[in-house]
């Protein structure tokens, strides 16, 4: 399906009058509208900043829920050396705009979405050990989250539905990848997990893990839910490395959900992706991959 339409759109000086109120001081910064998506708009402010801001109301407290949580997860991660877009600033509705929004760290790096699967090799034990450092028992208060790390159970008819309208040669292995994952022993602990790490969302600066971004959907919940990200970011050699970065951790269960989930983002991101090629493709690579190991261990 296409992006939904931006319910508020803000022009460079709406943006300025925002950052004017919370950093007065940052407002003579250049200021460059940069990327949009289906849920904010992000302006790069001078080389250090940038300004996260919904377009549209449901996204709102994706927002909320980033100020919420990342001052908690973020020294976590710092300890393995991956950057958060931990908000500097948090910017509360004004008169003129609705909704919260932040002011950020530009953090270094490009996305991995569009890498040689290859290529990513050399930074899977690095995302293991952010997982491992993110993984841990969320507070009574975290965000909730009604699709993302949830019960698979939880998602089986919605998933079901698309996979019959995808290809019979790509729907039937991921159903049968799926159905594993609902046989599967359900998860016994609710984590702190992103709730959607794809390779868009991390960042790669000279071929080392550099930053995760887009908490929106933080959330407690399966940590298989992230695992899912070794189907979408490796080749069967990363995702043995990241696998064995992490034997200590996660049981077999784990990670035939974590196999179950990739094949219901795999199947969302083919069946939902019309004005998106990027994460369409994404989705048939991923696809692929599920498919080729069909018979294999879970990794």
């Amino acid at each position: 399906m296409d992006s939904p339409a931006a319910e508020r759109t803000l022009d460079e000086d709406g943006v300025r009058q925002l950052v004017r109120a919370v950093a007065p001081e940052l407002t003579p910064l250049p200021l460059t509208r940069f990327a949009e998506g289906w849920d904010n708009v992000t302006w790069r402010l001078g080389t250090e900043f940038a300004v996260r801001i919904p377009r549209r109301d449901r996204s709102a407290p994706l927002i909320l829920h980033e100020q919420q949580a990342l001052p908690l997860i973020t020294p976590a991660l710092a300890t393995v050396g991956v950057r958060t877009p931990l908000p500097v600033f948090a910017g509360s509705p004004t008169s003129d705009f609705p909704w919260p929004w932040s002011i950020v760290p530009w953090l270094p790096g490009g996305q991995a979405l569009g890498r040689a699967r290859d290529a990513n090799t050399g930074w899977a034990a690095q995302l293991a050990a952010a997982l491992l450092a993110l993984h841990r028992t969320a507070p009574a208060d975290a965000p909730r989250n009604p699709v993302r790390g949830v019960p698979l159970t939880m998602r089986d008819e919605s998933i079901r539905v698309r996979l019959t309208e995808l290809p019979p040669e790509i729907a039937r292995p991921l159903g049968d990848v799926w159905q594993g994952g609902l046989d599967a022993a359900p998860a016994t602990e609710s984590v702190w997990i992103h709730g959607d790490l794809h390779p868009g969302n991390i960042l790669v600066d000279a071929d080392r893990l550099s930053a995760l971004i887009d908490f929106g959907d933080v959330t407690a919940g399966d940590p298989a839910y992230d695992l899912a990200a070794g189907w979408f970011a490796f080749d069967s050699e990363g995702r043995h490395a990241f696998r064995q970065a992490t034997a200590a951790r996660y049981d077999d269960a784990t990670w035939v959900r974590a196999r179950a989930w990739s094949a219901a983002i795999a199947t969302i991101l083919c069946h939902d992706s019309d004005d998106r090629d990027d994460l369409r493709t994404l989705g048939f690579e991923t696809a692929a991959e599920l498919i080729s190991e069909a018979g294999s261990p879970a990794l």
